[in-house]
């Protein structure tokens, strides 16, 4: 009877001494968001050597993250957990290879990541590609967890079953459970509402209340799982007020949502220094593109942060990385290198141009004063008017759609995979990465009203702010809307704005974009009427037949893209210094003016 009752309080005591320690410990998590598919350092990207230090001043890379995640694993092995927050894929060439090679998740998982959340970018090209390539990851071993939990499937169509099958066998969860350091922690994904507004490819499939969703979540993990840790990677991201407060859906997520500890956000590429304390929930962010990696070390005490401490680790030159995952990667360049550049006439470190000065464009800063909005702009003038065999008035690219900068670095040396990293979203149907450009027709009037529209846009989104090239803007920003352009100049000529005339002038942009003019008398609810029209003058039915065809000689359509068009700008510049490397234009060095405020001149 001793031995039965001694057996019971050591079962009891050792219940007990497990319930101490699942209840309280310590963490460290180490955390990124918005990598990008930036598996290599950048900028110049020639300049890039992770397995020596001291030599450039290339910023992020896959082989250095992996060694920052070696040494913190080397002093905490059995506390480390490592996340990310989503937009792991989609803003390199690599993200190109990734459906039929699967490389970048497992080479996560390698590293030692954890768990990995799903954002916006992850459905770039629908759900049914995002399966193939999580499927293609499986196929070449381990991946991390991947989560997402307010997502729901449409019954009624077949075009995200195959998605829904991961949820069914777990491939991809809701949340997921872990143990690290005595902790359970519970860690689910969402994507939030501006996320979901740039998302469009993701339907059928819906993304649902993030709020509703997340309350829904903690009460399973807090009463169900009965977890001691509830994170949340969040991808939805935090801005800064005219005040200097921090705002944003993720402050709103900590405000509405009680029981989340931690909120590592993404999204809004947000660099936080130190974290946002909402009440006791710490919300960290770290920039975007593996720039830097978030530390956050806390101590756990009956299910509450006792203590945190929190720093970024710049991942810079300064880290000796990790030459195997560098080798691995070097495979991947091949890849890009033998199906897609050379077949172009392109090599992945043939030099383009060289620069001694940054050209930026800096979507949260002052857009006016961008110097690589207007070359952009320019360079889709110069390739649609010297390499399509057709004409255009107009050119423009959209702020939201400039991924990065062209940076000197210690040579100035730019390649092709500079160029790309810039401009490098969407897809057409050619199998080369980047939306088509695309052509419409509009009047004096229309063009206005487009332009009207583009002015006031920014103060909604900064990512709506355009850069145009082949037209010269007086406005004044007092007037109301639909009335600040005075006067329009394209080719140096004064347009007539009024309704009589019934002129085109040809728009070029990328298919996206024009996509949007095509849906603003919707927008406006009537009140803006702008009606895209092809040459002839007959309103377009089918968005398709708006793009430019590049080799009319060719069966089908020869798409040109944005990056393309960079390229062949870029080779046009004059090699100044004589080395066989073209040097781009003092004209740039500053912001170049094409939409003059009058306002300010009175």
């Amino acid at each position: 009877m001793k031995k039965a009752l001694s057996f019971s309080l050591a079962i009891l005591f050792a219940h007990f001494v497990s319930f101490s320690q699942n209840n309280s410990g310590k963490l460290v998590l180490l955390h990124t968001n918005d990598m990008h598919s930036n598996l290599t350092g950048f900028s110049p990207e020639i300049e890039y050597s992770p397995c020596v230090t001291g030599d450039d001043n290339t910023l992020a890379g896959f082989a250095r993250i992996a060694a920052v995640i070696q040494t913190e694993n080397k002093k905490n092995p059995e506390n480390l957990l490592v996340v990310d927050a989503g937009d792991f894929l989609m803003g390199t060439f690599f993200h190109i290879f990734e459906e039929d090679s699967g490389f970048q998740l497992p080479l996560m998982r390698q590293m030692g990541y954890d768990v990995v959340a799903l954002g916006n970018h992850e459905f770039d090209f629908g759900p049914a590609t995002l399966t193939k390539i999580i499927n293609s990851g499986l196929q070449n071993g381990e991946i991390p967890s991947l989560v997402l939990a307010n997502v729901e499937f449409d019954k009624k169509s077949d075009k995200d079953d195959s998605f829904a099958d991961l949820y069914n066998i777990g491939i991809v969860k809701k949340y997921q459970i872990i143990e690290k350091g005595g902790l359970r922690i519970g860690i689910f994904g969402l994507i939030g509402d501006d996320a979901k507004q740039v998302a469009p490819n993701a339907a059928p499939l819906e993304i649902t209340n993030r709020i509703k969703t997340a309350k829904q979540i903690v009460k399973i993990l807090e009463k169900d799982e009965k977890v001691d840790l509830i994170i949340c990677l969040s991808h939805s991201g935090v801005g800064i007020d005219n005040n200097g407060e921090w705002i944003g859906e993720d402050v709103e997520l900590a405000k509405k949502v009680k029981g989340i500890d931690i909120i590592v956000s993404g999204h809004t590429h947000t660099v936080i220094n130190d974290p946002i304390w909402i009440g006791e929930t710490p919300i960290i962010q770290t920039g975007s593109q593996g720039k830097n990696v978030g530390r956050f070390e806390i101590n756990i005490n009956d299910g509450k942060i006792t203590s945190a401490k929190y720093n970024l680790i710049a991942v810079d030159d300064d880290i000796y990385g990790d030459c195997n995952i560098h080798k691995d990667i070097a495979g991947q360049i091949k890849l890009v290198d033998e199906e897609l550049l050379k077949p172009m006439g392109l090599g992945y470190y043939k030099p383009l141009a060289e620069t001694d000065y940054e050209l930026f464009c800096d979507e949260y800063g002052v857009l006016d004063s961008s110097n690589l909005g207007p070359l952009i702009a320019d360079a889709l003038y110069y390739y649609v008017n010297s390499e399509s065999g057709e004409s255009t008035d107009v050119t423009l690219i959209a702020a939201g759609v400039i991924r990065d900068k062209f940076r000197p670095g210690n040579k100035g040396v730019q390649t092709v995979s500079d160029v790309f990293r810039i401009v490098s979203l969407g897809e057409g149907e050619d199998g080369i990465p980047g939306y088509p450009l695309a052509k419409v027709y509009l009047t004096g009037r229309e063009l206005k009203n487009v332009i009207e529209l583009l002015l006031v846009a920014p103060k909604m989104k900064p990512s709506y702010y355009c850069f145009f090239s082949g037209i010269e803007v007086e406005y004044d920003s007092g007037k109301g809307l639909l009335k600040k352009i005075k006067s329009i100049k394209i080719g140096g000529n004064e347009i007539d704005l009024s309704k009589k005339n019934q002129t085109l002038y040809s728009l070029t942009a990328n298919s996206y974009m024009l996509e949007f003019v095509g849906e603003i008398r919707g927008m406006t609810l009537g009140l803006v009427k702008v009606k895209p029209k092809n040459q002839q003058g007959v309103e377009i039915e089918n968005n398709k037949t708006t793009w430019i065809d590049f080799d009319k000689d060719k069966e089908g359509i020869q798409e040109g893209k944005e990056w393309m068009a960079v390229v062949k700008y870029l080779e046009t510049f004059e090699d100044t210094d004589g080395n066989k490397i073209p040097n781009f234009p003092d004209k740039y060095r500053e912001a170049l003016q094409r939409f003059v405020d009058v306002h300010e001149k009175k």
